[in-house]
């Protein structure tokens, strides 16, 4: 079980439930999150192509540069695992949402053409003639609803509002996903709300960070094995502890 072991490699109790304990010897050990690749291609898909292998080592190094626990990527990369079908690279939204609020333009009386920039319309619409996109879901984790754009765009110092396909750049995908996924950005529900230790029942209730019940056990599956097949980089570590 690859919590055992990075926990044995840790020094720590190796019971293969990831705690304060593990988490604070593994960022003070400077460790980073890798792949047992044999395993991940074998229970997971079979096969990678390398654009597959590609996107699983750019979410991965956004986990890292982020330092999240073994836990917490997993289920990330379950989650790109999913949203991308398969292909672990940033897309637009199959359809661009032409049947979803934020896929349409809109008119009123007046021939004022407009948006909706939020799923619970606690907020007016925008004008098109303020923001000329349909903020359709885009990039690893499908972002949508202008509300959104603009959150994250602050967050990150990126202007995703005016420039929405920015959201398909792959580095700048990926962290959106993370800093979303763990801040609760997109549906105000966070995966360390969810998520302690890794189990499968709390991996299906992860899903409503990103889309409510949506395939969450599918996901959930994704994710434990995932998790089994991380392990650390075998290089490039430094002991933080002792600078």
């Amino acid at each position: 079980m690859a919590i055992i072991e990075m926990q044995k490699e840790l020094g720590v109790l190796a019971d293969g439930w990831w705690g304060g304990d593990s988490q604070r010897a593994y960022l003070a050990q400077g460790k980073q999150l890798d792949f047992n690749w044999a395993y991940l291609r074998r229970k997971l898909a079979g096969s990678f192509s390398q654009s597959q292998v590609d996107g699983f080592n750019r979410i991965m190094a956004a986990c890292n540069r982020a330092k999240l626990s073994p836990q917490h990527a997993a289920y990330i990369l379950a989650t790109v695992w999913h949203e991308s079908a398969t292909t672990m690279t940033p897309i637009n939204e199959y359809g661009k949402g032409r049947k979803k609020r934020y896929g349409q333009w809109f008119k009123n009386s007046k021939g004022v053409v407009y948006g909706i920039r939020n799923g619970n319309l606690s907020r007016p619409a925008y004008l098109k003639s303020d923001y000329p996109h349909l903020f359709f879901g885009r990039g690893d984790c499908q972002l949508t609803w202008l509300d959104n754009y603009i959150k994250l765009g602050l967050i990150l110092g990126v202007d995703l509002a005016n420039n929405p396909d920015l959201a398909l750049e792959p580095d700048i995908s990926a962290d959106i996903l993370v800093t979303g996924s763990m801040q609760g950005l997109f549906t105000g529900k966070s995966i360390p709300h969810y998520v302690t230790f890794g189990t499968f029942n709390e991996f299906v209730l992860a899903r409503y960070v990103i889309n409510g019940r949506d395939k969450r056990h599918l996901i959930a599956g994704y994710a434990k094995t995932i998790m089994t097949a991380m392990q650390f980089k075998d290089d490039d570590t430094v002991n933080l502890a002792a600078a």
